[in-house]
């Protein structure tokens, strides 16, 4: 994926031109074990950053997915509906959660690289 960043609170968000897409790392899901129900949030929502957008609920328990930066949703993974497992076998590839309108670029300079995220989790 080409500009990666991560956030503290576990959501990755790689961003093509103006287009960003959100999902939750490989270290979230680890934590929370194997998914049963995943949301997505609703086409056209505006979200400005840290706002909730979605609720992943696990075996283990439900949590919340913020928004990295603020953004209108432009497109829902629709596949996790009917397979939130998705989000356990692929979570930074397949698994993505939303893609979003980026509406101010200057919010990604707050964010983490691999390396950071790693230090981070570690």
């Amino acid at each position: 994926m080409s500009n990666l960043y991560f956030t503290e609170d576990h959501e990755w968000i790689s961003v093509e031109g103006d287009v960003a897409t959100v999902g939750v790392t490989v270290y979230a899901q680890d934590q929370l074990g194997d998914m049963v129900f995943v949301g997505v949030p609703d086409l056209g929502m505006k979200l400005a950053k840290g706002d909730v957008a979605v609720v992943v609920e696990s075996v283990k328990a439900a949590s919340d997915v913020y928004s990295p930066i603020d953004g209108e949703i432009i497109e829902v993974n629709e596949e996790l509906a009917t397979a939130p497992d998705l989000l356990n076998r692929a979570p930074e590839a397949e698994g993505w959660l939303w893609k979003m309108k980026v509406a101010d670029a200057s919010q990604l300079e707050g964010l983490m690289d691999r390396a950071g995220y790693q230090a981070h989790v570690s």
